[in-house]
């Protein structure tokens, strides 16, 4: 692969994963360019948390009902209220670790990690059951769960274009 467009294109959700730990290295450079995302106002209003032990990980995906896959690291960005701007913008912090989210799991498969996004927020009980999972305080909001891992499983890059949910100029 050479261009970026080729690495979005073959950006897959993989679920399956070789034994091989995620090296810690690996998953700093996954955390920069998650940090290199734009975010409103520059407010940066993420925290991230990187599991790797496995009793660790376990235990976040059994409160993960939509996300009972057994990956080698997690990283669950969160937004920290306290970071973001004031009503009615607020949740821009939304955007913004989504933003993060998508660059770390195209970087992911850029360097031959599989990766999966499991949703967290909006729904309050996986709100409730990640930030008691991972100790969170109320202010910081989990977006979701990057699930990553070697792959253990191949799927073909595809386009999902849809020229008939294109409309140039208005709807």
């Amino acid at each position: 692969m050479n261009s970026i467009v080729e690495y979005i294109l073959a950006r897959r959700s993989i679920r399956k994963y070789t034994e091989a730990a995620v090296p810690r290295k690996l998953l700093e450079q996954l955390l920069q360019v998650g940090m290199a995302a734009p975010s409103a106002s520059n407010r940066r209003p993420w925290e991230f948390v990187v599991l790797t032990e496995p009793e660790r990980i376990r235990a976040l995906t059994q409160v993960l009902v939509l996300g009972r896959y057994e990956p080698k690291a997690i990283i669950v960005p969160c937004g920290n209220l306290t970071r973001t701007l004031p009503w009615p913008a607020s949740s821009f912090w939304i955007q913004d670790c989504s933003a993060a989210m998508q660059n770390m799991w195209i970087a992911a498969n850029g360097l031959g990690v599989g990766a999966v996004w499991i949703g967290i927020h909006p729904l309050k009980p996986f709100v409730r059951a990640v930030q008691k999972a991972l100790g969170l305080p109320r202010h910081v909001i989990p977006l979701g769960a990057l699930y990553l891992g070697f792959p253990a499983e191949q799927k073909a890059p595809r386009s999902q274009y849809d020229s008939q949910r294109v409309h140039w100029e208005q709807y």
